[in-house]
């Protein structure tokens, strides 16, 4: 119900949009950025060429490989554990005000002349806080009882999830200032989207791969047939 609320809004207001907003053909740009795909893509190939360019790609596409884990599988491994699902999805409420919050106390921080500053500083927390969610998957089990778990269990997991969204926050606005901040003005929109989707790219391909490392790297072992191995699907099922 919520999916198909929010789906029928967003085809009205954009269907809206489409028949009522109207280009304004008295104000040309003084300069395109390109005239076309062909044009588009030779500007970008051109841009990823440059070395600078080329190195900063490779540094975002891997920054993100430390924390990958348990940012995809923290949660899963709770549920795993016995957390319903819909207790965790309640946490994630009073989070929506920090998440909002945030980035206008960061971008403070941002606006000087090295905004990546904040991201380096976020760093090193934000792989302290991937040991503190391993610790937490492990406790989960210790503190479970037949009614659940109590509520002392819950504000931890609230605590280490804000912690968790301040070292996010600071660096996903830090690398978008400095996106930002090294754009050529002329080809801004074409520039900065292509540093943008490097950033997310980076911050997907290592949780991809996670979550597939999931299976082959979890240790199983089988109550009540020593003999019998569950290091795979099939023979887990059996």
């Amino acid at each position: 119900d919520f999916l198909f609320f929010w789906g029928a809004v967003f085809l009205v207001t954009t269907t809206l949009v489409a028949l009522l907003k109207k280009e304004n053909k008295e104000l040309t740009p003084t300069k395109e950025e390109t005239k076309g795909i062909t044009d588009t893509y030779r500007l970008l190939f051109s841009i990823i060429k440059m070395p600078a360019v080329l190195t900063f790609c490779l540094l975002i596409l891997t920054a993100k490989v430390g924390f990958s884990a348990a940012d995809a599988v923290t949660g899963l491994k709770l549920v795993e554990e016995g957390v319903p699902k819909e207790h965790l999805a309640l946490l994630a409420v009073p989070m929506v005000p920090l998440q909002i919050i945030l980035p206008l106390i960061i971008s403070k921080y941002t606006a000087g002349p090295q905004p990546l500053n904040t991201f380096y500083k976020a760093m090193p927390f934000r792989l302290l806080l991937g040991l503190e969610f391993a610790l937490l998957v492990w406790w989960t089990p210790k503190v479970k009882h037949e009614g659940g778990f109590p509520v002392y269990y819950y504000v931890v997991v609230l605590l280490s999830y804000a912690l968790h969204q301040i070292t996010l926050y600071s660096m996903y606005v830090a690398i978008m200032a400095f996106n930002a901040k090294v754009s050529d003005p002329l080809i801004g929109g074409t520039y900065m989207t292509l540093l943008n989707t490097v950033s997310n790219l980076g911050g997907n391909w290592p949780s991809t791969v996670a979550l597939w490392l999931v299976d082959p790297l979890t240790v199983k072992e089988c109550a009540g047939a020593q003999e019998q191995t569950c290091g795979t699907t099939v023979a887990a099922e059996v």
